[in-house]
């Protein structure tokens, strides 16, 4: 289990065997079938007291196939595969309509049958069955050629569940140090141009809302230190390299500071000098950081966290009704079949929803 607790305005978690609470009910989607997903779930709930308290909504016929394959490459390993016999699936045929799903080739087949998946996972925690959604990879082109122009899970979710405020953040602890690198994303899939156009100050508000409220409710910081990035070069070099600083980005944060008294916000920070004291803390060469960071658009903010965490970084969507966790990974279709995904990053997505769930219980019951 990981137990996260404070200690010198950082998040510390203790790691034992990846275990979940009694209180967790957790739905699991299969994600796109013909990618990766349906290996590193049976890897991530091998233990067989891990998936107790989970429920996947995908594929049995796929999970089978996944697990015999799995034995005729290594005969001799079936424990590190939890056997789709002893699960409980939710079974969600594929549609026959967009044709068969073959093992690492994106469809839209595979499209339509992740976005089933999901859709019935996020219909019945909506109604109460589960407290969080662990969601598995997903092909957005696959999803686009099944006809559903969403730019990813995220907006899904906010969508079927009404959610006017939400944000992608990422979470990950350090093996090194067990510091927790904790980074909010200003913008997400949208493309590079698009991005100054996009952040204003009212979308920066919300965020940094979400992130306080994040990091207080799911993290128990309640005077936090937060680092904001700043958009251009040397957060534009007073207006000689971009003047979105300080046209409106410092006085937006001087705002800030008078609505969040008991929290402190640093920057705009140089986006190249930003990430330099999490990786020193990350790697047990410095002891202290900012305990959230907000970054302006994607690559911004999640190329560090991949460097560091490629394998242990947790996508959570903060500002849901429930739970939500991902693994920071992709489909990768191309090794699909081989046995050799790395489940690291599905398991402490697994174990981060089950902790987040537990203690937003406890808040909820008062205790």
């Amino acid at each position: 289990m990981l137990k996260f607790h404070c200690r010198n305005s950082c998040i510390f978690w203790e790691k034992t065997a990846l275990s979940l609470d009694r209180e967790s009910k957790l739905a699991v989607t299969l994600g796109d079938p013909a990618g990766i997903g349906p290996e590193v779930i049976l890897k991530a709930l091998a233990d067989p007291a891990a998936a107790l308290k989970v429920t996947v909504f995908g594929d049995r016929a796929i999970l089978q196939q996944t697990y015999d394959r799995w034995r005729s490459i290594h005969p001799t390993a079936a424990a590190s595969l939890a056997n789709p016999e002893t699960l409980h699936i939710i079974d969600i045929a594929a549609d026959s309509k967009w044709g068969s799903i073959v093992p690492g080739v994106g469809s839209a087949a595979s499209g339509a049958a992740s976005f089933a998946y999901m859709e019935q996972a996020i219909a019945r925690t909506l109604a109460g069955e589960f407290c969080a959604i662990v969601t598995g990879p997903i092909s957005k082109t696959c999803w686009q050629a099944a006809g559903y122009n969403y730019p990813g899970q995220t907006e899904l979710l906010a969508e079927k569940s009404s959610s006017q405020r939400f944000g992608m953040l990422f979470a990950a602890t350090s093996p090194h140090s067990g510091w927790t690198l904790v980074t909010l994303l200003a913008t997400t899939h949208i493309s590079l141009r698009q991005v100054p156009d996009a952040l204003t100050p009212e979308l920066l508000s919300e965020k940094l809302e979400l992130l306080v409220e994040c990091l207080r409710e799911d993290f128990g910081i309640e005077r936090p230190k937060i680092a904001i990035s700043g958009l251009n070069p040397h957060s534009g070099e007073n207006g000689k390299l971009g003047k979105e600083e300080q046209d409106w980005m410092i006085p937006w944060l001087e705002t800030q500071r008078d609505r969040f008294p008991q929290v402190q916000l640093d920057g705009p920070v140089p986006p190249d000098t930003l990430w330099v004291k999490p990786a020193k803390v990350w790697y047990g060469l410095a002891k202290e950081a900012h305990d959230g960071y907000l970054a302006m658009y994607h690559d911004q903010g999640l190329i560090p966290v991949k460097l560091m965490a490629f394998d242990k970084a947790v996508n959570t969507t903060i500002g849901l009704p429930f739970v939500r966790t991902s693994p920071d990974h992709g489909t990768a279709f191309d090794i699909v079949g081989q046995g050799i995904a790395d489940a690291s990053s599905m398991k402490a997505a697994l174990q981060l929803a089950a902790e987040l769930a537990s203690r937003r219980t406890a808040v909820k019951m008062g205790r």
